[in-house]
């Protein structure tokens, strides 16, 4: 397959994506092989929260919205033209899949393929479902990918490079198992937000997106909340208010409960809106239903601070100037170009 061809079929699964968009969304006519695979992918998403509470109907719709976006053929024309993409002899690159957020493989899967190499991934339990459906419906639309795309169950075997990612402490069993292949090992990653007193309404309500959307369980939610001195949090509060629908999902609010009891048996001093506790740490990754927080009095001295800790964020959210911060509510809708932990999958795939 020439390049082109493998963008084509990337952008006829995106138009397939977005029937899954919203509730609203509706089967469109004249997309290829939609007869064959309309209905079972509604079914597989009216039922994904039954292998995988946090998997909710909304979450994933979200996420198909999100990839739906970003498979356009202007997207994928722009991440492919800053590289030289003429592979004539296919790798096959082993993916260790992390199974947080719906299909939270699908980038690096998505690399390996537009990049004209194999896919050998290996699923989360947690997420297994999603993605092997929509490699039936590319591979439909493009057979030629069947050749490239495997899925396995057991011992990873015959693969050329490996991307894996996991937490801190399955990074360790990583590095013992792959660090003879040439490889990308992830590890835990939290991303902040860093506030000025100045956010409208609207700024903080997109914020709350950014804190629960899929529950804050991906490494691109915001754990930790950044406040200026003397800051009056009552702004802040309202603009989470916007996702009181939390205390809805059973999943969370048995954390928010659990959570909120060992503060208060611990004597923490922590700010409860009775669906988000707010905990003074100095710590990034905070536990589901728990924003961290820690106070500045000087900006300049905070990005000296988040500089030294840049292994540990994954994205900063704000308007502050600080490098690379990215707007509020745009924490979950990267670019094709935005690759996590700030390593180019791509440019590592291809100059194996």
């Amino acid at each position: 397959m020439q390049l082109q061809e493998r963008i084509n079929a990337f952008v006829e699964l995106g138009k397939f994506l977005n029937q899954f968009s919203s509730e609203t969304a509706s089967k469109q006519q004249n997309l290829q092989h939609n007869d064959r695979f309309y209905d079972s992918m509604r079914q597989l998403i009216a039922t994904a929260h039954h292998h995988n509470g946090w998997f909710t109907t909304d979450n994933i719709q979200f996420a198909c919205k999100s990839w739906a976006e970003a498979l356009s053929e202007a997207n994928l024309k722009q991440w492919t033209s800053a590289y030289t993409i003429n592979t004539t002899t296919p790798k096959t690159i082993a993916i260790v899949m992390a199974g947080n957020v719906p299909l939270v493989g699908f980038h690096d899967f998505l690399s390996v393929l537009i990049s004209g190499n194999k896919v050998l991934a290996k699923l989360s339990k947690n997420d297994k479902l999603l993605l092997p459906f929509i490699a039936k419906y590319i591979i439909a639309i493009e057979p030629r990918f069947e050749a490239y795309i495997a899925f396995s169950e057991g011992k990873l075997e015959n693969f050329d490079a490996v991307i894996a990612t996991g937490s801190d402490n399955t990074s360790r069993y990583f590095d013992y198992y792959f660090g003879k292949y040439p490889n990308i090992i992830r590890k835990n990653r939290n991303s902040i937000a860093v506030l000025t007193g100045n956010e409208t309404p609207a700024q903080l309500e997109a914020l709350a997106h950014d804190v629960f959307r899929y529950f804050g369980l991906g490494c691109r939610n915001v754990s930790k909340i950044y406040f200026p001195e003397g800051y009056y949090m009552d702004p802040f509060f309202n603009g989470m208010y916007s996702w009181k629908q939390m205390v809805d999902n059973n999943k969370y609010i048995n954390n928010y409960d659990y959570n909120k009891a060992v503060y208060l048996m611990s004597l923490f001093n922590i700010l409860d809106n009775e669906f988000l506790l707010l905990k003074e740490d100095e710590g990034m990754s905070s536990p589901i239903s728990v924003l961290f927080y820690e106070y500045y009095t000087d900006l300049d001295s905070l990005k000296v601070t988040l500089t030294s800790e840049a292994e540990k964020i994954q994205c900063i959210v704000g308007q502050t100037g600080i490098e690379n911060e990215i707007d509020f509510g745009m924490a979950q809708s990267p670019q094709l170009w935005d690759y996590a932990d700030g390593v180019d999958t791509l440019k590592f795939i291809l100059e194996l």
